[in-house]
């Protein structure tokens, strides 16, 4: 094997991740050159030599550095191979030399306002590792078509569409996008809206967040369930509103428990978050009811509605809204995969052009080039496909899911009828689902603890979690084995105050 300088052993590859061997070679001088390693006219390993080094093919190092000849970061010299361009694209500068502060700065002090309000919902980053992750809102990659998203992210960049996108949207958005939303995503939810009616976020939350600095102020009054998601009751909270949580039942959230004097309610009634009852049509009367007599508004969160798999979903709650008092808020985290970031908040045009003039101020505008990419998948039927996949294997696992929590005696909480891809599980008297968290990841499971969902709640939380878009279905059994060993062990411990 060839032998390298010193000032040319940056060359090592990651087999097997990092991308192709091409791209990390790229990389690698390119980082050598940004940080000042790698200086202008410094020549570099020889095609040959460096193939001989990294023991691959000739021809990937070459490709390499001819890429790099064109980014202008190499340049190629007649009968002496490359070296370094003498003027490389860095913005770097002499660094100048910065005295340490004489005192810590307290922050503390500084930063106005805290954000850190809800109870953090604790999800390994290398979750993939645990042979038995029951966590939500993750995907499985084999339900989705990669290579359709590929050639969709690739006719975005076709030169009419990069001409589009490349450009600053101001406070506008993808119209493909939006047409979609407007004409086939909306109507399998029984809502009409016309695209001035229509707002793109940066995810749910996003939307959320504009929603409730739209809606309340200082002095306001929301309500939210009880339980919910944190991020619902934080967002509510840093409004500055006094906020009520108002407990749910077997048939979600009660009208009549609704305080006086409330001006947004934020709820999720097709399919509540977390225990996944859906709200009766007569309810869901009496809510718009209310509304209109006490003039509030409804925030209506439709989350994971498209993993109804047995029997279409009951209408949203916006399809009864004859006076626009429900904003509507919708989501293609579930449908396609959590990282995509993009939701859609629909609301009367007056509401949606303040929402976009906010929107601006704090983003400008979901990136174009995603937009397009996910209209371009959305318009061509990957997505209906994707969901058809998902769909039929998501009720196989929610049948072994059910038939493994009720061998292992597990209680479940929550509705089953609308499906999802979760279950709200109710541990013993007395159980610290926090606790068994921690237990069962030891043992190679994850759960979630239910703790985040309760508001002002002092004692041990017993309900807990257990999601299975992420778990494969051979897994599932034995995960919820090792969970109902977990919930025993816990359980017999001796109490320390007997």
């Amino acid at each position: 094997m060839a032998r390298l300088t010193a000032s040319e052993t940056i060359f090592f590859l990651k087999r097997g991740e990092g991308g192709s061997l091409q791209s990390q070679i790229r990389e690698m001088i390119v980082s050598a050159v940004l940080e000042g390693r790698l200086l202008p006219g410094m020549h570099l390993p020889s095609t040959r030599r460096l193939a001989e080094y990294l023991n691959i093919s000739r021809i990937t190092v070459t490709l390499a550095y001819g890429e790099l000849v064109v980014q202008g970061y190499v340049e190629a010299v007649s009968r002496s191979g490359f070296r370094i361009a003498s003027n490389p694209p860095t913005s770097l500068a002499e660094p100048e030399a910065v005295a340490s502060p004489t005192q810590p700065i307290d922050w503390g002090k500084k930063i106005t306002r805290s954000f850190i309000m809800a109870k953090q919902m604790r999800k390994p980053l290398d979750w993939r590792r645990y042979p038995y992750p029951f966590l939500y809102g993750q995907m499985d990659p084999s339900l989705f078509d990669l290579a359709a998203w590929r050639d969709c992210a690739r006719r975005a960049l076709g030169r009419g569409d990069f001409e589009m996108m490349a450009g600053d949207f101001a406070a506008a958005d993808d119209m493909q996008l939006i047409d979609y939303i407007r004409s086939r995503t909306l109507p399998g939810r029984g809502i009409r809206a016309s695209p001035d009616e229509i707002l793109v976020t940066v995810g749910a939350q996003n939307a959320l967040w504009i929603v409730t600095q739209l809606l309340l102020r200082t002095g306001s009054h929301a309500a939210c369930e009880n339980p919910c998601h944190p991020d619902i009751s934080a967002t509510l909270h840093l409004s500055g509103a006094r906020v009520s949580a108002i407990d749910v039942d077997a048939d979600g959230l009660c009208p009549n428990a609704l305080p006086a004097g409330i001006d947004a309610v934020v709820v999720t009634p097709s399919h509540h978050s977390p225990t996944g009852v859906t709200m009766p049509l007569d309810r869901r009367t009496r809510l718009l009811e209310a509304a209109a007599r006490d003039d509030f508004v409804i925030v209506e969160d439709d989350y994971e509605f498209e993993m109804s798999y047995v029997a279409p979903p009951s209408p949203a709650l916006k399809a009864f809204d004859r006076t626009g008092r429900v904003f509507y808020i919708g989501s293609f985290s579930k449908s396609l995969f959590p990282g995509l970031r993009l939701g859609y908040l629909v609301a009367p045009a007056p509401v949606i052009r303040e929402a976009r003039a906010l929107r601006a101020l704090m983003l400008r505008h979901p990136p174009g080039h995603l937009q397009r990419t996910a209209a371009y998948f959305l318009a061509l039927g990957h997505h209906d496909a994707v969901l058809h996949r998902m769909r039929l294997e998501y009720h196989q696992r929610h049948i072994a899911m059910t038939q493994a929590l009720q061998r292992e005696g597990l209680t479940i909480a929550g509705s089953t009828a609308f499906r999802g891809t979760s279950f709200w599980i109710e541990g013993p008297e007395g159980l610290d689902a926090d606790r068994l968290m921690e237990e069962l990841r030891e043992q190679g499971v994850l759960i979630e603890s239910g703790s985040p969902f309760f508001q002002g709640e002092k004692m041990p939380c017993r309900y807990f979690r257990m999601g299975f878009s992420s778990i494969l279905r051979e897994q599932i059994a034995e995960g919820v084995r090792r969970t109902r060993v977990g919930v025993e062990a816990l359980r017999c411990e001796p109490r320390a105050d007997r």
